[in-house]
């Protein structure tokens, strides 16, 4: 099925349309991340939005056999609620000519639409902050991601995002559990790069900590604040 539904939100698939609504969704869910707030210092909320409203568009087109996303979408007011990303490994993303979980696939545009929607892209703002003192964390962040999501063919969740003001209403939890019942279908473990803030919603869904870094920020006058990342896994046995 192409949507999955609840009482208050259905899950649906993506289009380029959603380029300024997921931008309205996605860049307030992380503007309270500590990481964020030092990349992004120098750049007000809604100036963001705006730029990344410019590059939605092209990244739902970009690695479309591997790459799936949902949104949660209010049914009273078709406002989006959250969103997740989520990347297939390779062997099994197209197999004999059938995609995986087509329905989350983002629906391909003619060459021209898809050419303007690139350069539009191409034009936005984008400026984080390089010259911060904790890019080193970032860089191990990444070398560790990329170290541990090696040793097996994983779902790996990619990105999840729910606006501040709808958090806590099991919008992130649906849209998790929809990612885990495909990789269950699929034989895989799932794998995400957790934020101390959604470690609730991990645990409970039956992910573990493989391993975890941390650094020490100290932001404005305040004390000294230890930041963790966490790698965490979701085992569902038969992984490929």
């Amino acid at each position: 099925m192409a949507a999955t539904t609840t009482t208050a939100f259905t899950l649906e698939p993506c289009s380029i349309q959603d380029g300024p609504a997921l931008a309205h969704n996605n860049i307030p869910a992380f503007w309270a991340n500590v990481i964020w707030k030092r990349t992004w210092q120098h750049v007000t909320l809604g100036k963001q939005i705006v730029e990344t409203s410019k590059r939605i568009p092209r990244n739902l087109l970009n690695d479309r056999t591997v790459l799936r996303h949902q949104k949660a979408v209010d049914n009273t007011n078709s406002t989006i609620l959250g969103y997740a990303r989520w990347l297939l490994p390779e062997s099994v993303a197209c197999v004999d000519g059938v995609f995986a979980w087509p329905e989350a696939m983002v629906p391909a545009v003619p060459a021209e639409e898809e050419a303007v929607i690139r350069a539009i892209a191409e034009g936005a703002e984008w400026n984080p902050d390089s010259s911060r003192d904790d890019v080193q964390f970032e860089e191990l962040m990444e070398k560790t991601k990329k170290r541990l999501r090696a040793a097996k063919a994983y779902l790996v969740l990619d990105y999840l995002a729910v606006h501040p003001k709808n958090q806590g209403k099991g919008i992130a939890t649906s849209l998790v559990e929809s990612g885990l019942a495909q990789a269950r279908k699929l034989g895989l473990d799932v794998f995400v790069l957790a934020f101390p803030a959604g470690m609730g919603i991990y645990k409970r869904a039956g992910f573990r900590v493989v391993e975890q870094i941390s650094t020490v920020y100290r932001i404005d006058d305040a004390d000294p604040l230890e930041y963790k990342i966490y790698f965490m896994e979701y085992e569902v046995g038969g992984s490929r």
